[in-house]
């Protein structure tokens, strides 16, 4: 037997596909074609979308992405600034970006391999975690 529970705030609305931004709707068309949405949310400052493979996709209220969780698969690498990408080859050759963040004091990432690595506005790695 299967079931499903689907837990949200109380400031949360479910709302349809339609109802997002028309920025997020091209991005997700994009690079989440194949992906079946669980639920979509919105909130006073963000929308959420989360599939049923468990990726997550937070957006804010422009429709400009935020958060890209891929969980165990990568994130579309259409998505990641060329200087995190470099970099990321450069110093964990062989490792996948499976999420992403990005807000005003530059990126957060996580790779396959379990490191965590935050970036500045410049693109400068100033933060490692094992």
């Amino acid at each position: 037997m299967t079931m499903c529970f689907i837990v949200k705030a109380d400031n949360d609305r479910v709302i349809t596909f339609e109802q997002l931004p028309a920025e997020a709707q091209t991005m997700l068309k994009s690079y989440f074609a194949d992906k079946v949405p669980l639920v979509i949310t919105v909130d006073w400052d963000d929308y959420t979308v989360i599939y049923q493979s468990g990726e997550k996709v937070e957006f804010d209220k422009k429709g400009n992405w935020k958060d890209l969780n891929c969980k165990t698969s990568a994130v579309p690498t259409a998505l990641i600034p060329e200087q995190i990408k470099a970099s990321v080859k450069k110093t964990f050759p062989g490792a996948t970006i499976i999420k992403l963040d990005r807000d005003r004091r530059g990126y957060d990432v996580k790779l396959n391999n379990g490191m965590e690595l935050e970036f500045n506005k410049n693109f400068e790695i100033v933060y490692i975690d094992d």
